[in-house]
């Protein structure tokens, strides 16, 4: 099952460096990565995600891109959208019947109009405050097992998560769980992506 998800932040990093913390992290067992770069030009994302899409595929995970279906289309992946991005159904459009298409929600509304539209899964947060770039709004662990409740697809839990606090998501229904700090700024990523994806394990 997909439990442990990835999304990427290389803000500080080169990219040596930050491809090291993506392999490191495939290998300890993360078990789908979204490449987030909101910042950098279209032409270095696609540059990146080649490099990125080569990893993956080393390690049989699945690959997704943040907001921009036609780097997507691009690079042969999935693509995870925001409310203010491409509504999901054109990207279905886009990207065929067979992309992994996911996309935020942060009430029950939403996140029926998604799955209705042809989402694969949603990320519902942020379950606590997050330091990433990303403008995010708090979503109570109510909230997440209302949709949960609700629709049909995965949802994984997104926002500030990390082994000290995951336990509020226990009895939660949650499909897993997303994270990016928690892997990202690890002095030892392999190691502590193991120990994630060990915890995630016993809660879910």
């Amino acid at each position: 099952m997909t439990k442990l998800y990835l999304v990427t932040n290389s803000d500080k990093y080169d990219e040596e460096e930050f491809l090291r913390r993506v392999e490191e992290a495939l290998r300890g067992g993360v078990d789908i990565l979204q490449l987030r770069e909101k910042d950098r030009p279209d032409r270095e994302i696609l540059e990146l995600g080649k490099k990125v899409k080569a990893l993956c595929d080393k390690y049989k995970v699945p690959m997704l891109i943040d907001d921009k279906a036609h780097l997507a289309w691009a690079l042969g992946v999935g693509v995870h959208l925001g409310q203010e991005d491409m509504p999901v159904d054109l990207a279905r459009k886009l990207l065929g019947k067979d992309a992994l298409i996911g996309a935020t929600a942060k009430s029950v509304e939403a996140a029926q109009k998604a799955e209705e539209d042809g989402a694969d899964y949603l990320g519902v947060g942020a379950i606590f405050d997050t330091k990433t770039h990303v403008k995010t709004k708090r979503t109570s662990v109510e909230t997440f097992k209302e949709i949960k409740n609700k629709v049909s697809i995965d949802v994984y839990a997104i926002g500030g998560l990390n082994t000290s606090n995951i336990d509020v998501l226990k009895s939660s229904g949650a499909d897993g769980i997303c994270v990016v700090r928690a892997i990202m700024d690890s002095p030892n990523v392999e190691e502590d992506t193991r120990k994630l994806k060990e915890k995630i394990n016993k809660i879910l």
